[in-house]
């Protein structure tokens, strides 16, 4: 049985920020593979402009290279929009039903979980959810056992390095013509200056 952290998001760009969260993941809850699950059009995100699947997925695979502890996943763009969490793990668990997943999340979508979609049968379904704890962050368990009883039991805490990247700051920078390189790996940014991306008008 083998051992999963599902790791979400548009990353638009993947930037180091993503690897060193997706490695100490990996590292500390004893996973076997984290899985980049690519998301097409989050639900939080209706109405931005996202850059297009085909090209997110080319950037995330530069980003994680050849590295056997982490794969790019593309399982939800095999179904329409909205994706949510919950659906996700359902067909996660259908095909893999030996394995263990692992749902990787920051401090801050964990302080939000009981505004998901169906978050009492995401609690119940997923094997554990992994936090991506900062240093200083502060969870208010009372409040979420409250809204969710059982949630604690599943969490996982895993210490990240206070690394201060967004993917939206490395898009300004970009459009802006201000410096955005070392923030992300060679391979992501001969990617983005191939295709032209983030820059202003595009």
């Amino acid at each position: 049985m083998a051992r999963y952290g599902i790791f979400g998001g548009t990353f638009d760009p993947p930037h180091f920020g993503h690897l060193i969260l997706a490695a100490e993941a990996h590292h500390q809850l004893g996973l076997d593979q984290v899985w980049w699950l690519l998301t097409p059009q989050p639900p939080h995100k209706q109405g931005q402009s996202i850059t297009p699947l085909g090209l997110r997925a080319q950037l995330v695979s530069a980003a994680i290279g050849q590295d056997p502890a982490f794969a790019l996943s593309l399982i939800e763009a095999e179904r329409p929009g909205p994706h949510y969490a919950i659906d996700t793990v359902r067909i996660l668990k259908a095909r893999w039903p030996n394995d263990t997943f692992v749902y990787l999340m920051g401090g801050d979508s964990l302080a939000t979980l009981p505004t998901w979609h169906q978050a009492r049968a995401f609690v119940d379904e997923v094997d554990e959810i992994g936090v991506m704890r900062r240093p200083y962050d502060r969870i208010d368990w009372i409040a979420l056992e409250q809204a969710l009883p059982g949630l604690r039991a599943k969490v996982r805490l895993i210490e990240a390095p206070l690394l201060e990247i967004a993917a939206h700051e490395l898009r300004a920078r970009i459009a802006q013509g201000r410096p955005y390189r070392y923030y992300m790996p060679k391979a992501v940014v001969t990617l983005i200056e191939t295709h032209g991306l983030y820059r202003e008008g595009r």
